[in-house]
């Protein structure tokens, strides 16, 4: 056998490597399929598979190039790969270097969008209990826009036109690669002063022009203004994150203007209204004193006065007679039932029994009660209890004779 026409498995992967990647039709590629198999790398480079009906793709993209995605890989996506292809020599399998990713059949901003706006709604950025109320008479309001442009100009003259307050504006990039740092930097420097209320700004455009009011960043820092802030970003049709993070939001910058202060021909005319009530208020307390004040004067007056102090003695000494006759009606019904409680007492009284001829027999020296003849015997020294003293004897005989039940 020639051995010049043998090649190493080395070899011939490097040949084949050399082959694919020097082949223009197999560089900067688009390919289409679904994502499966997908691995997030602690190190930042994302594996995996892409696939269709009928074959399927291993697929790398390296850290570098997986920074710059606005949306998240997710396993079952559909999605459209820009890459170039290569071969990992070590397993001697071909793969596809992805460098950019787009969704299939969506946009990649509005896929960016919806998956930004579900991880930051379930960590609870956008509940309601969380918005603030916005002060009703602001002394002192901030901008965060550009310092130029109808914006700003729209709101400082709304503003002045309504109810003139200090503005405080914090200039910010609106648009671009720098907007995010700069929007979070002037909410931040907000923070940091008086001003009672925040309006973030800026006119109207399309997704990408108002996608740094999307980043995670800047709807952090609208979160956690310390300072209720006012998102009016585009037109009345446009949304982005940062109205869902604020406490509230207005369709257009202008709007915002009028809904940050109140109107000052309207505050007026409420003064005015009040102050009219007041006033009518006050007479008629006032006309009300005055009636009280005529009525008290004629109380007071010397024959007015004698006849009422006579009228209320009258009145006394009738209250006096009548409460006196209660009182005694009141011991008549007491000391009857006292009587009566009395008697019945007396009726079931060893004393009373004794008024009525009854004696109590004791024999000595223990004091027992003597009720028959067994308790006493012949020579037993008695004590005989009557209505006005004692009786001392002895006893000489005993019988039990009763002659009253003959």
């Amino acid at each position: 056998m020639d051995e010049k026409g043998v090649y190493t498995v080395s070899e011939l992967t490097g040949y084949i490597r050399g082959a694919l990647t020097s082949d223009p039709g197999l560089s900067r590629l688009w390919v289409r399929g679904e994502i499966s198999n997908l691995t997030n790398h602690s190190s930042g480079h994302r594996f995996f598979t892409v696939k269709d009906e009928k074959s399927q793709l291993p697929c790398v993209m390296f850290r570098s190039n997986s920074r710059r995605l606005r949306f998240e890989l997710e396993a079952g996506m559909k999605v459209i790969l820009f890459g170039d292809i290569d071969v990992f020599e070590r397993d001697g399998r071909y793969q596809f270097m992805v460098t950019d990713v787009r969704p299939d059949g969506t946009g990649e901003l509005y896929k960016a969008f919806e998956q930004r706006k579900a991880k930051l709604a379930a960590e609870g950025l956008f509940d309601p209990e969380h918005k603030r109320k916005l002060p009703g008479f602001p002394s002192k309001i901030g901008v965060v826009t550009s310092p130029t442009g109808a914006v700003i100009r729209d709101i400082l003259n709304i503003v002045r036109r309504r109810f003139p307050v200090h503005i405080v504006v914090a200039p910010a990039i609106v648009q671009g690669e720098f907007a995010k740092d700069s929007i979070v930097r002037s909410i931040g420097m907000l923070n940091r002063t008086d001003v009672n209320v925040i309006i973030l700004a800026r006119g109207g455009g399309s997704l990408e022009d108002l996608w740094a009011f999307n980043e995670e960043a800047v709807v952090r820092a609208v979160y956690d203004s310390r300072i209720p802030v006012i998102s009016a970003v585009g037109h009345e049709t446009d949304y982005t994150l940062a109205d869902f993070a604020a406490d509230c939001r207005a369709p257009t910058p202008s709007a915002a203007a009028e809904l940050v202060v109140p109107d000052g021909e309207q505050v007026a005319s409420q003064l005015s209204s009040t102050r009219l009530r007041l006033a009518s208020g006050m007479k008629h307390c006032i006309r009300n004193n005055e009636l009280d004040l005529v009525q008290l004067s004629r109380a007071v007056e010397p024959g007015n006065l004698l006849a009422m102090i006579k009228k209320n003695r009258e009145r006394l000494s009738r209250d006096r007679f009548a409460c006196h006759k209660c009182m005694r009606s009141k011991l008549v019904l007491l000391r009857t039932g006292f009587n009566a409680r009395t008697g019945r007492l007396d009726a079931v009284s060893p004393i009373g029994t004794l008024r009525r001829g009854y004696s109590i027999s004791l024999r000595m020296p223990e004091k027992s009660l003597i009720s028959r003849c067994a308790d006493a015997g012949e020579g037993d020294k008695i004590e005989i209890i009557v209505q006005d003293g004692k009786i001392r004897c002895d006893v000489r005989e005993t019988g039990t004779e009763t002659p009253w039940k003959n």
